[in-house]
């Protein structure tokens, strides 16, 4: 898969937190929000403050296509973000998430590359039904105060995402 080297022989973590339980609260806290305030529909930036967490700031990914946005994160807490992923409900005794054929899978900030980290969820429950999820997802350490540059782009079948987030790190609080 062209772009960044894949992460898969440890596991990711946030504050004692791993990655799959990381995109399961992603993807509850995606899913929960209305159309008209959704971050992942949201093409500007608006909505980027949609319900944060205390632990993690999540940043959304697209429905695909393009799109460019411009948001304010707090300096105190990391940001988690997918380049791809995918969630579907999980009935049956052994669901498994739909994984995707990724031909393409970067993301950078301020023009370096980033390690993704490929994240399997286990069953949880969001908008009152049991699914499961499936990543390839991106994870930065506190921001410093300042403006950063981070580019998400990944390509999976025909399906293509090709985002820019315009991030300003600020004491929030």
């Amino acid at each position: 898969m062209p772009g960044q080297p894949v992460c898969e022989g440890w596991e990711l973590r946030v504050g004692g937190v791993e990655s799959g339980v990381l995109a399961a609260r992603w993807w509850k806290w995606a899913l929960s929000a209305p159309a008209g305030r959704s971050p992942v529909a949201d093409r500007t930036g608006e909505h980027a403050h949609w319900r944060q967490p205390s632990d993690v700031w999540f940043l959304a990914g697209t429905y695909g296509g393009r799109v460019e946005r411009r948001c304010t994160v707090p300096v105190d807490r990391p940001l988690f973000f997918p380049v791809l992923n995918t969630q579907r409900p999980a009935w049956g005794l052994r669901p498994e998430p739909l994984r995707l054929p990724v031909s393409l899978a970067r993301a950078e900030l301020n023009g370096i590359p980033l390690m993704l980290h490929q994240a399997t969820s286990r069953r949880f429950l969001a908008v009152g039904t049991p699914r499961v999820a499936w990543g390839l997802w991106g994870l930065l350490d506190p921001l410093t105060p300042g403006e950063y540059v981070l580019t998400i782009q990944g390509r999976a079948d025909d399906f293509c995402v090709d985002t820019t987030y315009h991030l300003q790190a600020v004491p929030l609080g």
